[in-house]
């Protein structure tokens, strides 16, 4: 995960709000030399004032907070409100910790119980074991994070959509730059399809970590292959190809843009291409369902849920061994963001899926021949309508028949 620069002003009431909503007795917030990223974020502390030394940082559900730094940057945490308390030695940190959740019953911490979530298992085991010296049970604060840390703003809503518009605009010009070439009989390879979109993402105010996954033939049966000049394929007639394609748009609360679709580079697609594909669009088609109905419902929806719903077509159609991944990932300034992500494969994921979040959706199946992958992003808004962008793709491009 790439870090920020960006300031978050930190809401006192908002987060203690938070904290009884969920059942805490408090949060407590540690970091040492920016391990914890969450924690800084949530803190408002840009990347140039990282110090170097153990702070902690605790909220009780109601109350005033209360602070414990070292006594070399004992400003760490003057921005926040709050008592403040300054160590020297280790003794003293000790003593300190004891002070801060003396009485509290249920912490929260960047915490993940046999590390289940890597995403939010930033606090060391070594400090909880000091919390929990102090009779304080550790509990996760992934609800939390998400909460602060990935819920969209109306304006970065507002730049998804205009990503999003953007990024379906590249397929189209992706697959005319195929379609083109191959008539023309021109040679040109992933790389050369990768470079060409890389440009229009530049020129059009868009940023990405990375450039696009290009795959033709057997490559699109690797989730994460990556062309390599000298070594990717020529791109030919009768080839079936795979984009997925990120970008955001280059401002600092941009968020991304996150597709998946398939083609054919030819006038009519193969059966042997349809077949897999329906099985895999079912599939996302049932995580959007199950995303929408729940959230008509009224009721709350946790992130392996999807995962199960769309694994399960897969499963059914006899090709469960064959989807290696989990259905999707939450998305935020980072294509893969630190919200709920859509997994009861590699975690299970039992963080909230919540308002004003995004998320993929792109189950695969990946064979020795041929992968299919479709993904779209999902987008669930303050009032819970769920939103779907990125297009849905209906069946395997027929790139020649097209463009």
């Amino acid at each position: 995960m790439a870090p920020t620069s960006k300031k978050f002003e930190f809401d006192l009431t908002a987060v203690q709000s938070a904290i009884a909503e969920f059942g805490f007795d408090g949060w407590l917030l540690y970091d040492f030399r920016g391990l914890n990223v969450l924690a800084l974020r949530v803190l408002g502390i840009p990347d140039e004032d990282i110090g170097s030394r153990r702070f902690f940082y605790y909220v009780p559900a109601s109350g005033e907070p209360t602070k414990l730094v070292h006594r070399i940057e004992s400003g760490a945490l003057d921005h926040l409100p709050g008592e403040k308390t300054v160590y020297l030695s280790w003794q003293e940190l000790h003593a300190g910790l004891n002070k801060l959740v003396n009485g509290a019953a249920k912490v929260a911490m960047e915490y993940s119980p046999k590390n289940s979530n890597p995403y939010i298992s930033r606090v060391d085991a070594g400090t909880v074991e000091l919390v929990r010296e102090n009779g304080a049970e550790v509990v996760s604060s992934g609800n939390l994070i998400q909460y602060f840390e990935s819920r969209w703003t109306p304006h970065q809503w507002q730049l998804h959509l205009q990503a999003d518009e953007l990024n379906q605009a590249a397929f189209e010009l992706a697959w005319k730059y195929i379609a083109d070439n191959v008539r023309a009989g021109n040679t040109i390879r992933e790389t050369d399809l990768q470079n060409y979109v890389m440009d229009y993402y530049g020129g059009n105010n868009m940023t990405t970590y990375h450039p696009p996954i290009i795959a033709v033939g057997p490559n699109s049966g690797d989730p994460h292959y990556a062309p390599v000049i000298g070594s990717d394929k020529e791109i030919q007639a009768g080839d079936f190809i795979l984009l997925d394609m990120w970008a955001k748009m280059d401002d600092p609360d941009g968020v991304y843009s996150d597709v998946t679709k398939v083609g054919f580079v030819g006038d009519e697609v193969p059966d042997t291409y349809t077949k897999i594909f329906d099985i895999v669009a079912s599939a996302r088609d049932a995580g959007i369902q199950c995303a929408e109905s729940a959230f008509a419902a009224g009721r709350d929806l946790q992130g392996w849920e999807v995962d199960r719903a769309t694994r399960d077509v897969i499963d059914n159609a006899g090709y469960g061994e064959y989807f290696i991944h989990r259905t999707g990932h939450n998305i935020g300034r980072e294509t893969h963001g630190n919200g709920a992500h859509m997994d009861d494969l590699e975690t299970k994921e039992e963080r909230l899926v919540m308002p004003r979040t995004c998320f993929s959706i792109e189950p695969g199946i990946y064979l020795q021949e041929f992968g299919v992958r479709c993904e779209i992003d999902v987008y669930v808004d303050e009032h819970s309508k769920v939103h779907v962008t990125g297009g849905v793709q209906k069946e395997v491009m027929p790139i020649l028949a097209n463009y």
